[in-house]
C-alpha cells in the first residue's frame, strides 16, 4: 500500500511564497499623455489594447489569488482530517 504523507509546514511555506510573489505583480497603464497629442489610429488601438492587458493582469491576479486560498484551506483540511485520524 502507498503512505502520501503531508508535509503541512512545506506547502504552507510554498503556499506563502505564491502569494507573496503574487501580490508583486504589477502592471502600469500607459497614460494617454505619454503618447502626447499623436492622434493615429493606432494610438488608440495602443492605449485600448494595454488597457485590457491590464485588466486580463487583474482578472488573473484575482483568480490566483483565489485558487491559493482555496488550495490552503483544503490543505489545513486535510491537515485536520489526518490529526483526527490518528487520534482515533
Amino acid at each position: 500500500m502507498v503512505t502520501i504523507k503531508l508535509n503541512y509546514e512545506a506547502v504552507t511555506k510554498e503556499l506563502n511564497e505564491a502569494e507573496s510573489a503574487l501580490s508583486s505583480v504589477k502592471l502600469t497603464v500607459p497614460a494617454s499623455g505619454d503618447i502626447g497629442r499623436n492622434l493615429l489610429d493606432f494610438t488608440t488601438y495602443f492605449l485600448e489594447r494595454e488597457e485590457r492587458i491590464h485588466q486580463f493582469i487583474n482578472d488573473y491576479v484575482q483568480i490566483v489569488g483565489k485558487n491559493i486560498e482555496d488550495t490552503k484551506a483544503n490543505v489545513r483540511s486535510l491537515k485536520d482530517q489526518d490529526e483526527a485520524i490518528t487520534r482515533s
